[in-house]
Protein backbone atom coordinates (compact mmCIF):
# COMPACT_ATOMS: atom_id res chain seq x y z
CA UNK A 1 0.00 0.00 0.00
CA UNK A 2 2.73 2.62 -0.19
CA UNK A 3 5.37 3.75 2.26
CA UNK A 4 4.91 4.46 5.94
CA UNK A 5 3.86 7.99 6.74
CA UNK A 6 6.10 10.09 8.91
CA UNK A 7 3.24 12.14 10.32
CA UNK A 8 0.10 11.37 12.25
CA UNK A 9 -3.25 11.67 10.49
CA UNK A 10 -6.10 12.99 12.60
CA UNK A 11 -9.52 11.30 12.56
CA UNK A 12 -12.26 13.91 12.45
CA UNK A 13 -15.35 13.14 14.56
CA UNK A 14 -17.74 14.11 11.74
CA UNK A 15 -16.33 11.61 9.23
CA UNK A 16 -18.46 8.63 8.24
CA UNK A 17 -17.53 5.18 9.52
CA UNK A 18 -15.69 4.07 6.35
CA UNK A 19 -13.75 7.33 6.30
CA UNK A 20 -12.67 6.77 9.91
CA UNK A 21 -11.65 3.20 9.08
CA UNK A 22 -9.68 4.44 6.10
CA UNK A 23 -7.94 7.07 8.23
CA UNK A 24 -6.94 4.31 10.62
CA UNK A 25 -5.47 2.36 7.69
CA UNK A 26 -3.53 5.47 6.65
CA UNK A 27 -2.07 5.79 10.13
CA UNK A 28 -0.99 2.14 10.00
CA UNK A 29 0.27 1.94 6.42
CA UNK A 30 0.85 5.49 5.29
CA UNK A 31 -0.73 7.56 2.54
CA UNK A 32 -1.99 5.84 -0.58
CA UNK A 33 -2.01 7.51 -3.97
CA UNK A 34 -5.78 7.27 -4.40
CA UNK A 35 -6.93 8.02 -0.88
CA UNK A 36 -8.56 11.22 -2.15
CA UNK A 37 -11.08 9.15 -4.14
CA UNK A 38 -12.11 7.19 -1.06
CA UNK A 39 -12.36 10.38 0.99
CA UNK A 40 -14.46 11.98 -1.74
CA UNK A 41 -16.75 8.97 -2.05
CA UNK A 42 -17.25 8.91 1.72
CA UNK A 43 -18.28 12.56 1.67
CA UNK A 44 -20.59 11.84 -1.28
CA UNK A 45 -22.47 9.32 0.85
CA UNK A 46 -23.21 12.07 3.34
CA UNK A 47 -24.24 14.51 0.59
CA UNK A 48 -26.66 12.09 -1.05
CA UNK A 49 -28.36 11.23 2.21
CA UNK A 50 -28.46 14.86 3.31
CA UNK A 51 -30.42 15.74 0.15
CA UNK A 52 -32.76 12.79 0.64
CA UNK A 53 -33.41 13.92 4.20
CA UNK A 54 -34.70 17.28 2.92
CA UNK A 55 -37.65 15.62 1.18
CA UNK A 56 -40.84 14.67 2.98
CA UNK A 57 -42.55 11.29 2.87
CA UNK A 58 -45.34 12.68 0.69
CA UNK A 59 -42.82 13.92 -1.92
CA UNK A 60 -41.82 10.48 -3.25
CA UNK A 61 -44.32 10.41 -6.13
CA UNK A 62 -43.67 13.98 -7.26
CA UNK A 63 -42.23 14.60 -10.76
CA UNK A 64 -40.69 17.83 -12.13
CA UNK A 65 -43.87 18.19 -14.21
CA UNK A 66 -46.94 16.31 -12.96
CA UNK A 67 -48.10 15.07 -16.39
CA UNK A 68 -44.69 14.38 -17.95
CA UNK A 69 -43.28 10.97 -17.09
CA UNK A 70 -39.92 11.74 -18.73
CA UNK A 71 -38.78 13.37 -15.49
CA UNK A 72 -38.07 10.90 -12.68
CA UNK A 73 -40.11 11.10 -9.51
CA UNK A 74 -38.27 11.48 -6.20
CA UNK A 75 -38.78 7.76 -5.54
CA UNK A 76 -37.46 6.86 -9.00
CA UNK A 77 -34.37 8.99 -8.33
CA UNK A 78 -33.68 7.05 -5.13
CA UNK A 79 -34.18 3.74 -6.94
CA UNK A 80 -31.82 4.85 -9.72
CA UNK A 81 -29.13 5.86 -7.23
CA UNK A 82 -29.28 2.56 -5.35
CA UNK A 83 -29.52 0.29 -8.41
CA UNK A 84 -27.07 2.26 -10.54
CA UNK A 85 -24.34 2.49 -7.92
CA UNK A 86 -24.66 -1.22 -7.14
CA UNK A 87 -24.25 -2.06 -10.85
CA UNK A 88 -21.24 0.24 -11.32
CA UNK A 89 -19.42 -1.27 -8.35
CA UNK A 90 -20.18 -4.88 -9.27
CA UNK A 91 -19.66 -4.72 -13.03
CA UNK A 92 -16.92 -2.10 -13.38
CA UNK A 93 -15.03 -2.21 -10.08
CA UNK A 94 -15.58 -5.85 -9.11
CA UNK A 95 -16.96 -4.97 -5.66
CA UNK A 96 -20.05 -7.00 -4.80
CA UNK A 97 -21.41 -6.55 -1.28
CA UNK A 98 -23.85 -9.44 -1.81
CA UNK A 99 -27.04 -7.55 -1.00
CA UNK A 100 -30.12 -6.45 -2.89
CA UNK A 101 -29.69 -2.76 -3.76
CA UNK A 102 -33.27 -1.80 -2.83
CA UNK A 103 -35.06 -1.78 0.52
CA UNK A 104 -37.95 -4.18 1.07
CA UNK A 105 -40.28 -1.27 1.80
CA UNK A 106 -39.70 1.67 -0.54
CA UNK A 107 -40.20 4.54 1.87
CA UNK A 108 -37.99 7.60 2.27
CA UNK A 109 -36.59 6.35 5.58
CA UNK A 110 -35.96 2.86 4.19
CA UNK A 111 -34.10 4.24 1.16
CA UNK A 112 -31.91 6.34 3.47
CA UNK A 113 -31.16 3.35 5.69
CA UNK A 114 -30.42 1.00 2.77
CA UNK A 115 -28.17 3.36 0.84
CA UNK A 116 -26.26 4.30 3.99
CA UNK A 117 -25.55 0.66 4.85
CA UNK A 118 -24.60 -0.46 1.34
CA UNK A 119 -22.46 2.53 0.41
CA UNK A 120 -20.52 2.33 3.67
CA UNK A 121 -19.70 -1.31 2.91
CA UNK A 122 -18.47 -0.29 -0.53
CA UNK A 123 -16.34 2.48 0.95
CA UNK A 124 -14.77 0.00 3.38
CA UNK A 125 -13.97 -2.34 0.48
CA UNK A 126 -12.31 0.51 -1.42
CA UNK A 127 -10.17 1.32 1.61
CA UNK A 128 -8.54 -2.11 1.40
CA UNK A 129 -7.43 -1.75 -2.23
CA UNK A 130 -3.75 -1.02 -3.03
CA UNK A 131 -2.60 1.58 -5.54
CA UNK A 132 -2.07 -1.08 -8.20
CA UNK A 133 -5.75 -2.04 -8.12
CA UNK A 134 -6.83 1.53 -8.89
CA UNK A 135 -4.51 1.71 -11.89
CA UNK A 136 -5.67 -1.52 -13.51
CA UNK A 137 -8.00 -1.34 -16.50
CA UNK A 138 -11.64 -2.35 -16.45
CA UNK A 139 -14.58 -2.15 -18.85
CA UNK A 140 -16.58 1.07 -18.72
CA UNK A 141 -19.65 0.24 -20.83
CA UNK A 142 -17.94 -0.35 -24.23
CA UNK A 143 -14.56 1.25 -23.57
CA UNK A 144 -11.52 0.50 -21.40
CA UNK A 145 -10.66 2.79 -18.51
CA UNK A 146 -8.71 2.56 -15.25
CA UNK A 147 -10.63 1.90 -12.02
CA UNK A 148 -9.55 5.34 -10.76
CA UNK A 149 -11.12 6.92 -13.87
CA UNK A 150 -14.35 4.94 -13.36
CA UNK A 151 -14.55 5.97 -9.71
CA UNK A 152 -14.09 9.62 -10.65
CA UNK A 153 -16.91 9.33 -13.19
CA UNK A 154 -19.12 7.58 -10.62
CA UNK A 155 -18.74 10.49 -8.21
CA UNK A 156 -19.55 13.00 -10.96
CA UNK A 157 -22.58 10.93 -11.99
CA UNK A 158 -23.91 10.96 -8.44
CA UNK A 159 -23.43 14.74 -8.17
CA UNK A 160 -25.39 15.20 -11.40
CA UNK A 161 -28.42 13.38 -10.02
CA UNK A 162 -28.15 15.11 -6.67
CA UNK A 163 -28.35 18.45 -8.45
CA UNK A 164 -31.54 17.33 -10.16
CA UNK A 165 -33.03 16.40 -6.80
CA UNK A 166 -32.10 19.74 -5.23
CA UNK A 167 -33.87 21.50 -8.10
CA UNK A 168 -36.93 19.40 -7.30
CA UNK A 169 -36.74 20.50 -3.67
CA UNK A 170 -36.98 24.11 -4.84
CA UNK A 171 -39.97 23.21 -7.04
CA UNK A 172 -41.62 21.76 -3.95
CA UNK A 173 -40.86 24.95 -2.00
CA UNK A 174 -38.79 23.02 0.53
CA UNK A 175 -35.96 24.55 2.54
CA UNK A 176 -32.47 23.76 1.29
CA UNK A 177 -29.66 23.25 3.74
CA UNK A 178 -26.06 23.31 2.54
CA UNK A 179 -24.70 20.52 0.39
CA UNK A 180 -21.57 22.20 -1.04
CA UNK A 181 -21.78 25.70 0.38
CA UNK A 182 -24.31 28.34 1.35
CA UNK A 183 -27.83 28.29 -0.07
CA UNK A 184 -30.53 30.96 -0.21
CA UNK A 185 -31.85 29.50 3.04
CA UNK A 186 -28.49 29.75 4.82
CA UNK A 187 -28.02 33.43 3.98
CA UNK A 188 -27.58 33.63 0.21
CA UNK A 189 -24.26 34.45 -1.42
CA UNK A 190 -20.89 33.81 0.27
CA UNK A 191 -19.95 37.42 -0.48
CA UNK A 192 -22.78 38.51 1.78
CA UNK A 193 -21.35 36.48 4.68
CA UNK A 194 -23.74 33.56 4.16
CA UNK A 195 -22.77 30.49 6.14
CA UNK A 196 -22.70 26.74 5.55
CA UNK A 197 -25.39 24.94 7.53
CA UNK A 198 -25.85 21.21 7.01
CA UNK A 199 -29.21 19.61 7.73
CA UNK A 200 -27.47 17.15 10.09
CA UNK A 201 -23.86 17.13 11.33
CA UNK A 202 -23.03 13.54 10.39
CA UNK A 203 -24.35 10.24 9.03
CA UNK A 204 -25.48 9.00 12.42
CA UNK A 205 -27.66 12.08 12.90
CA UNK A 206 -29.23 11.62 9.46
CA UNK A 207 -30.12 8.05 10.36
CA UNK A 208 -31.74 9.15 13.63
CA UNK A 209 -33.78 11.83 11.87
CA UNK A 210 -35.54 14.43 13.94
CA UNK A 211 -35.34 18.22 13.61
CA UNK A 212 -32.81 19.61 11.16
CA UNK A 213 -30.48 22.52 11.83
CA UNK A 214 -32.21 25.89 12.01
CA UNK A 215 -31.93 28.15 8.97
CA UNK A 216 -31.60 31.94 9.05
CA UNK A 217 -33.26 32.50 5.65
CA UNK A 218 -31.96 34.61 2.75
CA UNK A 219 -31.78 37.96 4.49
CA UNK A 220 -32.45 41.26 2.72
CA UNK A 221 -29.87 40.98 -0.09
CA UNK A 222 -30.28 39.18 -3.47
CA UNK A 223 -29.46 35.47 -3.40
CA UNK A 224 -28.00 35.43 -6.95
CA UNK A 225 -25.21 37.43 -8.57
CA UNK A 226 -27.45 39.06 -11.17
CA UNK A 227 -31.07 38.72 -10.07
CA UNK A 228 -33.88 38.92 -12.60
CA UNK A 229 -36.32 41.70 -11.87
Amino acid sequence: MGGHSSHAIGIAPWETAPAREFRALQIQYGDMRYDFLIDTYSSEILKVLSVWSMFRDEDLTVRPHPTDRRGRSVREHMIHQCVGEDAWFRNMLGIDIGASPLPVEETRGAFIQKYAEDSERRASALGAKPDEWWEQDTTFFKVTRSRAWVMTRRIAHTAHHRGQQMAMLRMLNRDLHSNYGPTADTGGLPGNAAVVIYAYPDLEAIMRGGPKSELPGPGSKPVSERPDV
